[in-house]
């Protein structure tokens, strides 16, 4: 009450200041009476415990502990994310980069001008692959069915291909490629760009092709994108080592463009199940390197790794910035690429990966995790202190 009078005259005495001190003392106002019964504002201390009604006490209580376990989490989940390098990752994590050399298939309803289409002929397609490097060729299928599965008769009236350019670029060369039947209603065709008037050409390339089914006429389009520059090159044999507790692959290449590379590995286990997606991410100096490729030491452990292992599948590109593509290839290394040795899986390291990036973060977390639990013993110091799931 003494609180409330005192604010009230200051604020009396601030405003006959204001007014040059020659005017009548304002009447000091009545302070309003407080609100009889408990109160609850905001945070609860020990005091304002005794004071809040049980419905605001348990709603408090609910509230810090859905932050407890809400900062516990984030803290387990990042440990638990970062145990293992970033360049090296369980491929169940990445299961679009498995089998990066498989065609890409699809079916859809015929397709004719105007976005009309006919959903009693279905068209199957394929392309072998979507980024080629120079020297590369893309295979494209085409084949039409009914709605159960049987073939229909197609015929190809037209296939070409012609790189895709914008703001009033020149038109690239534009060339056919053959269409052929395989003698089963599939008809299919090669894109090889270093052997056509694309040959220069960096972007994407867009196939156009036309067809008949039973008098109707569709249309469907491949698109690749081609980088015709060759910026570096594999050479020598792959090798294998065991470094630090991990498993290594030094892979060895002769770098014509220095710049940053991106390389990725597809690892299997010894009974040929995709285990590890194995990265490089580095800048690389023009001339021969050696491109390191990391299988960690404790995700071997930790899934229980059937050795030997085997690197398969390996690409890489030099990664460019504010162009489009953003990348240049390297030449592709499709199937296996080594086959390894049966190290005994004692041979590699249980410790988790370390940082000063990873260690920083959980020391921050962890600080979270000590508060959420301080401000449930302030709350109530009869409570036992909540246990971190992760956390020692």
């Amino acid at each position: 009450m003494i609180a409330g009078v005192t604010t009230a005259a200051l604020v009396a005495a601030v405003a006959w200041l204001g007014r040059g001190g020659d005017a009548a003392p304002v009447q000091a106002a009545t302070p309003s009476p407080v609100a009889a019964g408990p109160q609850f504002f905001g945070q609860l201390g020990s005091g304002d415990a005794l004071a809040a009604t049980p419905s605001s006490r348990n709603a408090r209580l609910v509230e810090l502990r859905q932050n407890f376990e809400l900062v516990d989490q984030t803290y387990c989940n990042y440990a638990a994310g970062t145990k293992y390098p970033e360049a090296s990752r369980p491929v169940s994590e990445h299961p679009d980069q498995i089998y990066p050399n498989e065609p890409v298939t699809e079916s859809h309803a015929m397709r004719s001008g105007g976005g009309a289409t006919d959903a009693h002929i279905q068209i199957q397609t394929s392309q072998s692959r979507v980024f080629m490097a120079s020297g590369e060729a893309a295979a494209f299928s085409v084949r039409a069915v009914d709605t159960s599965g049987g073939p229909l008769p197609l015929v190809i009236t037209r296939a070409a291909a012609q790189g895709m350019t914008f703001h009033g670029a020149r038109p690239t060369t534009q060339i056919t490629i053959p269409f052929a039947d395989d003698g089963r209603g599939v008809f299919g065709g090669i894109l090889a760009p270093a052997q056509t008037g694309l040959a220069g050409f960096n972007g994407t390339i867009r196939t156009e092709v036309r067809y008949t089914v039973g008098g109707k006429s569709g249309f469907v389009l491949f698109d690749v994108i081609y980088t015709p520059e060759l910026p570096a090159v594999w050479s020598g044999q792959v090798r294998e080592a065991v470094e630090e507790g991990s498993l290594v692959y030094y892979l060895k290449a002769d770098v014509r463009v220095a710049g940053r590379y991106i390389v990725h590995g597809r690892v299997d286990d010894a009974k040929g199940k995709p285990f590890a997606l194995a990265t490089f991410n580095d800048t690389l100096a023009s001339g021969p390197v050696e491109v390191k490729l990391t299988v960690f030491g404790k995700l071997l452990r930790d899934q229980d790794a059937a050795l030997p292992l085997t690197l398969r599948d390996v690409d890489g590109y030099l990664l460019k910035e504010d162009v489009d593509p953003d990348r240049a290839l390297m030449p592709r290394l499709e199937g296996k690429v080594l086959a390894g040795k049966p190290h005994p899986l004692k041979a590699f390291s249980d410790a988790e990966w370390q940082s000063e990036e990873r260690t920083r973060h959980l020391v921050e977390f962890s600080k979270d995790v000590a508060l959420a639990q301080g401000a449930l013993s302030q709350f109530d110091p009869t409570l036992p202190v909540p246990k971190s799931a992760c956390l020692n």
